[in-house]
């Protein structure tokens, strides 16, 4: 069973919803990880953290679609 974080952000409006993830993103200790609940695939989002944390995070698709999207997103 998962102990990891669970981020639901399908009831935040879509301007707040990278600021929520990236908060909780950097609020994790090395080596832990935090599952992201969203109403889409959120790859632009994997692109953002390719971009600005290139080799330090982890992306797992959990569930994908077609209404829930979960995915585990680690720091590495």
């Amino acid at each position: 069973m998962s102990t990891d974080q669970q981020l639901d952000v399908r009831n935040e409006v879509p301007a707040r919803r990278h600021t929520l993830i990236f908060e909780t993103w950097h609020a994790l200790e090395p080596g832990t990880a935090f599952e992201l609940v969203n109403d889409h695939d959120p790859k632009p989002l994997y692109y953002q953290f390719d971009a600005e944390h290139n080799g330090e995070f982890s992306w797992n698709y959990q569930e994908e679609g077609p209404e829930v999207w979960r995915v585990r997103i680690g720091k590495q």
